[in-house]
């Protein structure tokens, strides 16, 4: 069950902390759409991604859905039509629209969209002034967890979105060259750990996706884990290598994929002239061999620690590794860049105490675990089990965060999930290895 946070005892200061907690998280999505047209709202440049305007719809279609009209009485919806319009994947509530079709509502217009998103937060805040239950309480939290997911997809879908036009318009002002391009990545070492029985999933106070739970127990074999994230320059010499050319390195869907989709590259990346180029949300720059490589499949991470004599950690692993990183530590320096959507080189200064770097917001890392759910694990009731568990098959796990991640999801336990081909999310490496 998704957990609520520690609030405060007062009933007042209560109601206060999540009205100022709903309209923060409100507020960041209409600031990330800010910088886009009424064109731009539209664009769906694949079915994998969503128009913002489809995206600032949904994640009012959800509070509407699961919390006004159940829980309110007398709550009349804003158009009954949008129940259908916006619902994503809840086949318990009803039908919905082809999802590759989101790019062709060209009705609601973006002004009415917005008149939808005011009157279900004018409800909103009526229901969180009149003390509601716990349980509604924690619906809400899922709601609000729920936004800044799609606040995170908001930033990968535009990306997508620009970098399939051809003029290559950039989503945020471009800026001038910074220290960072001139600084070298610090030393790939490794990190040990000892075979062990560890606790995984969470346990602790504060929110979490029913994925995350139940707490259980894990044997894991001694391995070690890369320090840092794989470079640009580091998978450049993977590729250099004639590594997208040698299928002893690929799995066998993943060669298939390769070579149906022509694939010679990580996703962005394009050669020119002057050498390589990468696409980023500030335009086309040119490559830099210091930056976490990201936009890469579970297929290329795999193929590339194959190459390097390694391997992908599991997600167990994985999440033993960053168990010593506390909350407080848990802020990577990109976190705090003006909100660049984009990662950064690996600092030693940034160093956390068990060795690591770029653990939390830079790329989400691939791990070589299948998404299953957890011993014990079982769905939510009702249309919320449709949540999570029934995505899981044939995807594979990612951890971390990325640099589109919203802080607060930036948590040890946290579970994203994607098909082993997805490379147009912050998707990066960290090696593994065993370690004897």
């Amino acid at each position: 069950m998704p957990q609520t946070s520690s609030l405060p005892a007062n009933r007042d200061s209560l109601t206060q902390h999540w009205i100022e907690q709903y309209d923060k998280v409100r507020e960041q999505t209409l600031k990330l759409v800010a910088p886009l047209t009424p064109e731009d709202h539209m664009v769906q440049s694949m079915p994998d991604a969503s128009p913002a305007k489809w995206h600032i719809a949904h994640t009012t279609w959800f509070f509407e859905t699961f919390i006004l009209v159940p829980h309110v009485r007398g709550y009349l919806p804003f158009d009954e039509q949008f129940g259908f319009l916006f619902n994503s994947y809840y086949k318990r509530l009803g039908n919905h629209p082809n999802r590759a079709l989101r790019g062709t509502f060209s009705r609601p217009s973006l002004y009415r969209t917005h008149l939808y998103r005011f009157h279900v937060d004018e409800a909103m805040h009526d229901l969180l002034g009149q003390e509601p239950s716990a349980e509604l309480l924690r619906l809400i939290e899922l709601g609000l967890n729920h936004e800044q997911q799609h606040q995170e997809l908001i930033v990968t879908d535009i990306k997508h979105g620009f970098w399939t036009n051809p003029l290559r318009p950039s989503y945020q002002p471009i800026r001038p060259k910074t220290l960072e391009n001139r600084l070298t990545a610090a030393p790939l070492t490794w990190c040990n750990f000892e075979e062990g029985i560890y606790d995984v999933g969470h346990d602790m106070p504060g929110f979490a996706f029913d994925n995350e739970a139940p707490s259980h127990k894990r044997c894991l074999q001694s391995f070690s884990i890369a320090s840092r994230l794989v470079t640009n320059g580091e998978y450049l010499a993977f590729m250099e290598d004639r590594g997208y050319q040698r299928p002893e390195l690929w799995l066998s869907d993943a060669w298939d994929h390769i070579c149906a989709n022509g694939w010679v590259a990580p996703l962005y990346w394009e050669q020119s002239d002057e050498g390589w180029l990468q696409f980023t949300c500030r335009g086309t720059v040119s490559l830099r061999l210091n930056e976490p490589v990201c936009h890469v499949s579970f297929y290329e991470a795999d193929a590339y620690a194959r190459w390097a004599g390694a391997r992908l950690p599991t997600e167990f692993e994985w999440e033993i590794a960053t168990r010593s990183i506390n909350d407080s530590e848990k802020r990577s320096a990109n976190l705090l860049e003006q909100e660049a959507f984009h990662p950064i080189p690996a600092r030693q200064a940034n160093m956390e105490p068990s060795g690591l770097l770029q653990i939390f917001g830079d790329a989400w890392e691939w791990t070589s675990s299948p998404y299953t759910g957890y011993p014990g694990y079982r769905p939510l009731s009702g249309a919320e089990g449709e949540y999570n568990g029934k995505f899981m098959c044939n995807q594979m796990v990612l951890r971390g965060g990325s640099c589109a991640t919203p802080e607060s999801h930036i948590r040890s336990t946290y579970r994203n999930f994607f098909p082993p081909q997805t490379r147009w999310q912050f998707s990066g490496i960290r090696l593994a290895h065993d370690y004897a």
